[in-house]
């Protein structure tokens, strides 16, 4: 499958302009010279439903959204609104759904994760059950933690269902409008560190190939890199461009935290951009 073309959001107050948190990626592709660029009114989109382009699209052509998340449903809607207008993403929405949704890719990457107790939207959740299970454990939404606030890194047993539920309120308010599906419970595992930084590496896959393997944490470049074998093994896995995040455990062991859509992945801190574009577009270019 070739594809020609990469699709940005705007700048909220232009849409003309590239989104700024975006430039470095947009200045990228525009320096390698090696794919159509489209940008779509990020105001327009994401707050009155209605897709602008920048440019029109006379002949069909397959595409790469990058960009920010949306809900599967939104999601739905910007690919069938893309395609009247000549712009096919390699990603259909039923691929989004399956690696942005936490739980529906879980069973094919369980061998190799933590452990994890899935509560739908809405349903109790059951701490005895969890205690009963987990030494430790975190708890994220059906797409994302909320890593960075003050929420509790992870909880352990002797935590009260008073003070659980309490925390749970917290975790509800921080994700907003953003909180998608229901709640997952993973064990929480101990990584390894190097100094004070972890040893976790970003693999974007794109195509049946590795695009990129890059370091996620800060972490030194004399950390160890992720065992070929295991990255090799997740190349094909139901989805045409998605990422697969890996962690080096304090036992020496390596163990998956997080799969995702790769057009709404971001890049690592330190990730040279020209090289990942460019490794992008040959592995869709062959």
């Amino acid at each position: 499958m070739s594809v020609c073309t990469l699709l940005f959001p705007s700048d909220y107050f232009s849409d003309k302009t590239i989104d700024p948190d975006l430039k470095k990626e947009y200045d990228a592709v525009m320096e390698n010279g090696q794919f159509n660029v489209v940008l779509f009114s990020y105001d327009k989109w994401f707050n009155e439903n209605k897709l602008l382009l920048n440019k029109n699209i006379y002949e069909p052509c397959n595409a790469i959204y990058r960009g920010w998340m949306m809900k599967p449903e939104k999601y739905s809607e910007f690919y069938y609104n893309l395609k009247s207008k000549n712009i096919f993403l390699v990603t259909s929405p039923e691929e989004y759904e399956r690696f942005h949704i936490f739980p529906n890719i879980y069973e094919k990457i369980y061998p190799d994760t933590a452990e994890m107790i899935i509560y739908p939207q809405n349903a109790k959740i059951d701490l005895t059950e969890i205690k009963n299970k987990f030494n430790k454990f975190m708890i994220k939404d059906f797409v994302k933690s909320v890593k960075g606030t003050d929420f509790p890194k992870f909880f352990d047993r002797s935590v009260t269902e008073e003070e659980f539920q309490k925390q749970m309120e917290i975790f509800y308010r921080y994700r907003g409008d953003l909180f998608t599906g229901g709640i997952c419970v993973k064990e929480f595992l101990d990584l390894k560190k190097y100094g004070d930084k972890t040893n976790e590496y970003r693999v974007f896959y794109g195509n049946g190939e590795i695009i990129s393997v890059s370091r996620n944490s800060g972490q030194s470049p004399a950390a160890p890199l992720p065992p070929r074998k295991l990255t090799e093994k997740y190349k094909v896995l139901h989805g045409k461009y998605y990422t697969v995040d890996y962690a080096e455990i304090s036992d020496g062991s390596w163990k998956i935290l997080e799969a995702g859509d790769g057009q709404v992945s971001g890049l690592s801190d330190g990730q040279d951009h020209n090289a990942y574009f460019r490794a992008l577009y040959h592995c869709f270019n062959k």
